[in-house]
């Protein structure tokens, strides 16, 4: 059982400091993890909730996502908020404009295998714009298994892996979270706030790492083992309670 982490000051009391960045991942964070990706419920005024948030934060606040750009959009219409997806490599400010290089996709090579061992087990394997993920939250018995081959594909083909909430995930190096939080840190409105990172899963502490790092803190989200939090909130939303939304 992990140690039960304290809940955060309120967002007001932060506030009431200095500025504050957040830092905000999305599935388990802002909306309920479903048994599919595309199975989540996302509350219709969401988009308008994190407007009015991010008007009340000075415009400091972004979304890091494991998704694809173009899928968490799909799941936030005409969102005018920063954001990062596939881990934080490909990341855009509220206004559309792309902050950095856009990232490469997969090699064939690794998407073939990890689609193929989908098929072959009954798994759902899902296609990124940077990434590719195999599914197991259905099959957890499957688990040991998807996350030797994700490691086996990564090490053959120079690649990077996640594992997270029933699924294993490969990428281009130097996808995580961490540095799409640095990279926004380093620029208007973000430099010199205090950054907040709030995420469910392992692949959220590299972001929180980043914001320890930079004079702030992460907060975790449910119960689970986490090594880079400092606070933690039991579920969505408790996350929309602190938040305001």
């Amino acid at each position: 059982m992990a140690a039960r982490l304290p809940p955060p000051p309120s967002l007001e009391t932060l506030l009431g400091q200095g500025p504050v960045a957040l830092f905000l991942d999305f599935d388990g964070t802002l909306v309920d993890i479903a048994a599919t990706p595309d199975a989540i419920e996302v509350p219709g005024d969401l988009v308008d909730r994190l407007h009015a948030l991010c008007e009340r934060m000075g415009q400091r606040v972004a979304l890091i996502s494991g998704r694809a750009l173009d899928d968490l959009e799909a799941h936030l219409p005409a969102l005018t908020v920063c954001r990062a997806g596939s881990h934080g490599a490909s990341r855009l400010l509220a206004d559309g404009e792309r902050l950095g290089k856009e990232p490469e996709g997969l090699p064939d090579a690794a998407v073939a295998r990890l689609r193929a061992f989908a098929q072959d087990n009954g798994l759902l394997y899902e296609t990124k714009a940077h990434g590719g993920a195999v599914h197991f939250r259905q099959t957890p018995e499957m688990r040991d298994e998807a996350v030797a081959l994700g490691r086996k594909v990564a090490d053959e083909l120079g690649l990077d892996v996640f594992t997270g909430k029933g699924l294993v995930e490969l990428v281009r190096p130097g996808a995580n979270k961490g540095e799409a939080v640095r990279a926004f840190m380093e620029n208007e409105p973000f430099r010199s706030a205090r950054p907040v990172f709030v995420g469910d899963d392992t692949t959220d502490e590299d972001g929180m790492e980043a914001a320890a790092e930079l004079g702030g803190f992460g907060i975790a989200v449910g119960e689970r083992e986490n090594a880079k939090a400092r606070y933690g909130l039991d579920s969505v939303a408790a996350v929309h309670q602190w938040l305001g939304l």
